[in-house]
């Protein structure tokens, strides 16, 4: 029982909700994981590790400025990050150990934390702007503001938007660093926008007005219920 009476400790977690393509197959994959991880391994740990991938995305990002190579180091952190986040919750569910509160309260702390670092980074490199960065991680916490708020107002925690999630979109990212000592981080005649910049540019714009369509259909929802 917690010493603080204000603070709950009984937490029922909202209904996962994930529709994205690659869903069904990663979660096979991760069911095929979990009872061969070994048994010292953790929750927690797999957490950390997830942000370890982060700061190794980051790194590759920032240091190619001196050499397109680093980029393979972004690629490997992405791969990195990916397990650990997506495994955390998994092993925790899968060895029935879940501590909702907890684990929901760490776990999106972590991933916030972690998306700034790596978006901002990207933002740090060669090939795209840093204001061009800020407002995809601004159009992405929006997103994810409204999803925090429908799990406590509706009790539904949506992981995908447009047939995409969290895997869809680091593969997305992995594509683009593929993509970028090829394309280069040039200027577009006559712009002071590389290609990378009007991708992040469209990719921001689709994040924000989902947030917008979205909150306008849960808002119109509840009025409807008379919540």
């Amino acid at each position: 029982m917690s010493s603080n009476p204000r603070i709950q400790t009984t937490v029922t977690p909202p209904v996962r909700i994930q529709q994205n393509i690659l869903a069904r197959s990663e979660r096979r994959l991760l069911n095929w994981i979990c009872p061969r991880l070994p048994g010292w391994v953790t929750p927690d740990q797999l957490t950390i590790l997830g942000f370890l991938g982060a700061v190794l995305v980051a790194a590759g990002y920032i240091l190619s400025w001196q050499d397109s190579e680093w980029l393979g180091l972004s690629l490997v952190g992405y791969i990195v990050n990916w397990f650990g986040d997506s495994l955390d919750g998994s092993l925790a569910r899968w060895r029935r150990i879940e501590r909702p509160a907890y684990g929901y309260f760490v776990d999106h702390s972590v991933d916030a934390a972690a998306t700034l670092l790596m978006i901002s980074a990207i933002g740090m490199s060669p090939y795209l702007r840093l204001d061009v960065a800020l407002m995809g991680v601004i159009g992405y916490f929006l997103l994810s503001i409204h999803t925090f708020l429908s799990a406590k107002v509706v009790g539904e925690f949506r992981l995908s938007y447009m047939a995409g999630g969290p895997t869809e979109l680091r593969l997305m990212l992995m594509a683009m660093t593929m993509a970028m000592p090829v394309v280069g981080g040039g200027d577009i005649r006559g712009t002071n926008f590389s290609p990378f910049d009007l991708f992040g540019l469209f990719v921001a714009s689709i994040l924000v007005t989902l947030f917008v369509v979205q909150s306008f259909a849960l808002a119109r929802t509840l009025r409807a219920r008379g919540n």
